[in-house]
């Protein structure tokens, strides 16, 4: 039996109930002190609410008994359960011990322990990491290993009074990293509806790049510097059945040897000096499920070529300094400004890796194969530019817009907009 005793504001007053429940012999399993309202859990027996009411009532101060489903504490925490039971992340609450006080839905459905059972037990018997590590003053992101799966932690301290008094562990797979990385970096237009150009080749190169994006296979899309091949990539992935997952992009051709291996397969801790503590996750693994684009592909040296050619065999890797073979489900496109298989048959590009990467082709036409495209590029880079700067839409002139369509764009679609 839950109650709500309402009374006014007098001290001793909270006193006086317990005592009164002591003096009936009333077993009390919880108690909860607001102003004005002293909430109670009895044990179920033989007592009834009219009882009760009779007996408090002698009290000086109390102005109404009635019943309650739940007490505040046990609704905030149903609600807290119920939200938490709704997020994919693993969270984990910790008292100033490294005790677990409260585990989600989701650490539950990965470790197959009811969240009863982990309760009291301390995080280090289910993650190897020292208590220092979680008991800290400062905010920490490392990565983890809980029940043989690989997860991202960020542990946010717990202060009262200066004091550290616990911690949160908020726990997210490298493929929940990477889908937020991709929500992050989506624009607003999707598909290839934010492909503008409906000049006939760009109508054919649409339908063509269409149809592909419902075959899950890898695609190589060649075309010269700044006609757009991401664009059209995330538009592949965006119109095929990956689109809820991740989309991530990297350029072969800005990073060095040593750079590009890390980010593309990540590395074991401790696997060079200034390595972070836990490890880092790669591309390869942030995009499991989803697509990753790998932008200038024929820039990539010799020996990324190799490791690239070994991971589109079977899909799987090892982390740079790591021995774990990671397995990953996930689509490559490629692009690139060279002629790749040129390049293959004079030796500068493996053969094997091309046929891997070339198994559906499309080629963006250059800017000045398809002009009749160009007012409405035009159109919709001044529109959205003069938004950017809150000013009104200027009007382009016929005489501005032949001028344009004259200009050869060596540059493509990139200088077009600059």
């Amino acid at each position: 039996m839950r109650l709500d005793i309402e009374s006014e504001d007098r001290v001793g007053i909270t006193q006086e109930i317990l005592s009164a429940f002591a003096q009936r012999d009333w077993n009390l399993l919880a108690l909860e002190m607001h102003r004005f309202h002293t909430f109670v859990h009895l044990e179920n027996h033989a007592v009834s609410l009219a009882n009760i009411q009779a007996n408090l009532r002698q009290i000086n101060g109390i102005l109404r008994i009635s019943l309650v489903d739940l007490l505040p504490g046990e609704r905030r925490r149903q609600h807290l359960d119920a939200l938490l039971s709704q997020l994919q992340d693993l969270i984990i609450n910790l008292d100033g011990e490294g005790r677990i006080l409260i585990a989600n839905a989701a650490v539950s459905q990965v470790s197959g322990i009811e969240e009863k059972e982990m309760q009291g037990r301390l995080i280090t018997d289910f993650i190897k990491e020292s208590l220092s590590t979680f008991l800290r003053a400062e905010a920490l992101n490392i990565e983890v290993s809980f029940f043989d799966q690989s997860f991202m932690a960020d542990i946010t301290p717990v202060k009262s009074d200066g004091r550290i008094t616990g911690a949160v562990l908020v726990m997210r797979s490298p493929q929940q990293v990477g889908q937020q990385i991709s929500v992050v970096q989506k624009s607003a237009d999707t598909g290839f509806q934010a492909i503008i150009g409906q000049s006939q080749k760009m109508r054919d190169f649409k339908r063509r790049a269409l149809r592909f994006a419902s075959l899950d296979l890898p695609v190589l899309i060649t075309g010269e510097t700044g006609t757009g091949k991401e664009l059209v990539a995330r538009a592949i992935h965006d119109s095929s059945s990956r689109k809820d997952t991740s989309f991530l992009a990297i350029n072969c051709a800005s990073l060095a040897e040593s750079l590009l291996e890390s980010e593309l397969f990540g590395y074991a801790p401790g696997a060079f000096s200034g390595a972070s503590r836990g490890g880092k996750p790669g591309l390869f693994e942030l995009a499991a499920g989803g697509t990753l684009f790998l932008d200038e592909i024929g820039e990539m040296s010799a020996y990324m070529q190799a490791k690239l050619l070994r991971v589109l065999q079977d899909f799987t890797f090892r982390r740079v300094g790591g021995t774990q073979e990671i397995k990953v489900d996930l689509r490559v496109i490629s692009a690139t400004h060279r002629n790749l298989q040129l390049l293959a048959e004079k030796d500068q590009f493996r053969a094997d890796l091309f046929y891997r990467l070339n198994v559906l082709n499309l080629h963006l036409p250059p800017l000045r194969e398809r002009k009749e495209d160009i007012p409405a590029l035009v159109q919709h880079f001044v529109a959205r530019t003069a938004e950017q700067i809150n000013q009104q839409v200027p009007t382009l002139t016929e005489k501005a817009i032949d001028s344009l369509m004259q200009f050869p764009w060596p540059g493509n679609i990139r200088q077009l907009q600059n």
